[in-house]
């Protein structure tokens, strides 16, 4: 008999939470890497392919159904301040997808992977911070037109969806919402948060709705922000756009962009997860200085809520 085909992202996200991976940029620093270039982890894109792999592999092996592309802060205006053209730029974009998807096939044993392109906002490029506070200065018109050739790109290399993360304005949404349109993959759109509103300053619940009629958007939610930020936005988001909820926060650290160090205790805990899945989150993971035991303390958690029966508590 034929063999039936793989389900597409949107089929499994429909049958079940997945688990996302954590920070990137932090496993590579743990392997002993240097991300103080402008190009963060995107610049291994280029100086080390199998450093991105062994990253990926290490969050498949803790639990991970879905890999996020090292290609959040990846973009052609970046590669030209390193001197690399615009076609060797667009290779190394296609290449986050190739990476992820050769760790994904790294492990036999049926469980299938997923690979998340990551888009990250414009403010992620001018590595100043600005991806914590939006409000850049640009029209949704600019936006998109920056936006528009890397999304092209990584959408033609076949990921299973596009990561639109740390989105930090409204703005920079209606940007990205336009482009996906029509495109012919599936996204998630996930804000960056502070409180009940994004960073730019607005109202979460609009920055949501934004959301709500895209049919490419499978799922709409937050990731870089405060765990207990996060807690109080899965059921905003759920409420306002009836649509699966994507949620991955940090550690509950914050960043100090003046001293470029991390401060305070962490606060990502794996419980918070039956919380999120309560109140209708699908993609669950964590974002910056949420390494693989993070993740893998979480997928145990939603291994234990997918063994339960329907109705069961807890």
């Amino acid at each position: 008999m034929p063999t039936a085909p793989p389900p597409d992202f949107a089929a499994a996200l429909a049958a079940g939470p997945l688990v996302l991976d954590g920070g990137m940029s932090n496993q590579l620093a743990a392997a002993g890497h240097d991300l103080s270039d402008e190009l963060w982890s995107a610049r291994l894109l280029a100086d080390d392919p199998g450093a991105v792999v062994a990253a990926h592999r290490a969050y498949f092996e803790a639990g991970a159904d879905v890999a996020i592309t090292a290609s959040y802060q990846a973009s052609f205006a970046g590669f030209a301040r390193r001197g690399v053209g615009r076609a060797g730029a667009a290779r190394l974009l296609a290449s986050s997808v190739e990476l992820a998807r050769e760790a994904a096939r790294a492990e036999p044993g049926g469980r299938r992977r997923w690979v998340a392109a990551s888009v990250g906002p414009y403010g992620a490029v001018l590595a100043d911070g600005s991806e914590y506070r939006g409000r850049y200065g640009l029209g949704v018109a600019e936006l998109v037109a920056f936006h528009r050739p890397r999304l092209e790109v990584l959408a033609a290399a076949g990921p299973d969806v596009l990561a639109l993360e740390t989105v930090p304005d409204a703005d920079e949404a209606r940007a990205l919402l336009e482009l996906v349109r029509g495109l012919g993959v599936p996204a998630w759109l996930s804000f960056s948060v502070d409180g009940d509103r994004t960073r730019a300053g607005q109202p979460l619940a609009e920055a949501f709705a934004l959301a709500a009629d895209v049919d490419e958007v499978l799922a709409v939610g937050v990731n870089c922000c405060t765990p207990q930020d996060a807690d109080r936005a899965v059921a905003v988001a759920a409420e306002v756009t009836g649509k699966p909820v994507v949620v991955y926060p940090n550690s509950g650290e914050r960043w100090d962009a003046e001293n470029r160090g991390w401060r305070g205790e962490p606060t990502f805990r794996s419980f918070r997860v039956g919380g999120w899945l309560a109140e209708g989150a699908r993609l669950v993971g964590g974002c910056c200085r949420v390494g693989p035991d993070g993740i893998a303390a979480l997928a145990a958690e939603v291994a234990v809520r997918r063994s339960r029966p329907a109705g069961a508590g807890g």
